[in-house]
């Protein structure tokens, strides 16, 4: 079954959808009529009491219905309601949690429902009249799968970034194209403060999360997986949810042109340190375009002997290293470079700073820490590292599995919703 959207929607005026745990409370409160002074009364009619204004049917799961995935949702539909509750309970008669899905005809549980398990819904719909009118449906979830896949996230919980960090997710098998919509309707992300940002496919293994513009300094971020029991083709399903939560830090942006031969820093608007730079020589020059900050390494080894052989290949010892593509091109310490820097490119494609300098970079930036490089003879290649900042908005939403629907008020509203890399070979 499939949900239909990866977010809330705010209820139109005069609907409301209660959460499970009210149920109870709502139901003894519209299942009687009550006259002047507050006692019960019965129907004056005479005969049986007239059919309730509103209706309510259940249409996914089916009633008695066997072998449902553990990520079911409850598909209804209601009519002339200007309440409508939903309840999910298993045969214990313990409640489920769960929230409306942004088309307000599905109700999605909080997680992953057990396996090999009766569970009953209800959909209570009240309409003008106070009279409630409901549907019920009583199904089992199947037993649980042998072939699983798992999901994961480059971040963990409470790992403070830059600001041009993408939200990365892999899978560790291929999801088909025609089930990576169903996958990322389970994949909300909420910040404080809100802001606008898709889901974008980078690989059939691999989907990253950017927002419209760098991320605002300070934001908290969640976002949220909901892969257990889902179907993912051919047989397979997500084996476990998986939820992280992040902060966002200082906006530090470092822009390189290679006209001045200097690296700008910027620390949340504010010009902080001009550095000068060698990029790379003309027979192999540095990208062009805006990357992040992969990776930082205080001390590494760059070693090319087996990629570039004896002759063109070299071996050496590097400190303060921060990568910025899969390719191999760094900021790094260049001490032997820094006569040139500033004035001559003699790099094999990294940006190369003084000793100093790349000591004072290296304590001042972080993962997902933005860098533009302008006016080299190369343009970045996208899925040359994270290049999703190298995309225009409008190019990194055709990414999407999901129609993109602008949130109607994103500075109020929390906006819910890979490439498979080479071995990286280093370049100096």
């Amino acid at each position: 079954m499939r949900a239909s959207q990866d977010q809330l929607i705010r209820p139109r005026r005069r609907r409301r959808v209660l959460a499970a745990g009210l149920l109870a409370v709502a139901l003894a409160f519209t299942s009687a009529c009550t006259d002047g002074d507050g006692k019960p009364s019965s129907w004056q009619g005479g005969g049986e009491s007239p059919a309730p204004n509103a209706s309510a049917a259940i249409s996914e799961p089916a009633a008695d219905a066997k072998d449902v995935p553990a990520s079911t949702g409850i598909t209804f539909s209601t009519k002339d309601a200007v309440e409508t509750a939903v309840e999910l309970k298993d045969a214990a008669g313990k409640a489920v949690e769960g929230t409306l899905a942004a088309d307000g005809k599905t109700w999605l549980p909080g997680g992953a429902l057990a396996y090999g398990t009766s569970y009953t819904a209800t959909v209570t719909a009240t309409g003008d009249d106070g009279r409630p009118a409901t549907a019920t449906s009583t199904f089992t979830t199947m037993a649980e799968p042998g072939k699983q896949i798992r999901v994961s996230s480059f971040l963990g919980d409470n790992q403070v970034v830059g600001v041009g960090m993408p939200l990365i997710v892999k899978f560790d098998r291929s999801v088909p194209e025609d089930y990576r919509d169903d996958v990322q309707r389970r994949m909300t992300v909420t910040s404080t403060p809100a802001q606008e940002g898709i889901w974008h496919w980078v690989s059939p293994t691999e989907v990253r999360y950017r927002p419209k513009e760098f991320w605002k300094t300070g934001s908290k971020v969640s976002y949220r997986v909901q892969a257990g029991g889902l179907p993912m083709g051919d047989g397979w399903y997500g084996r476990a949810d998986l939820s992280v939560d992040i902060k966002i830090g200082a906006a530090v942006v470092m822009t390189v042109d290679n006209r001045t031969k200097r690296m700008t820093v910027t620390r949340n608007g504010s010009v902080i340190k001009t550095i000068p730079v060698s990029l790379g020589k003309k027979s192999t020059p540095s990208s062009s375009g805006t990357m992040v900050v992969i990776e930082k390494l205080r001390k590494t080894v760059f070693d090319t002997m087996e990629e570039l052989g004896p002759e063109e290949g070299y071996r050496t010892k590097i400190d303060f290293a921060q990568r910025l593509t899969w390719g191999g091109e760094f900021i790094h310490a260049a001490p032997w470079s820094e006569g040139q820097q500033g004035s001559v490119n003699v790099s094999h494609g990294c940006v190369n700073v003084s000793m100093a300098n790349g000591d004072w970079l290296f304590k001042n930036t972080q993962i997902g820490d933005p860098i533009t490089v302008k006016g080299t003879e190369r343009k970045l290649q996208n899925g040359n590292g994270w290049t999703d900042w190298n995309m225009s908005w409008d190019e990194y939403v055709k990414g999407s599995a999901v129609p993109y629907e602008p949130p109607a008020d994103p500075d109020t509203s929390p906006t819910p919703d890979g490439a498979v890399t080479p071995t990286p070979t280093p370049t100096a």
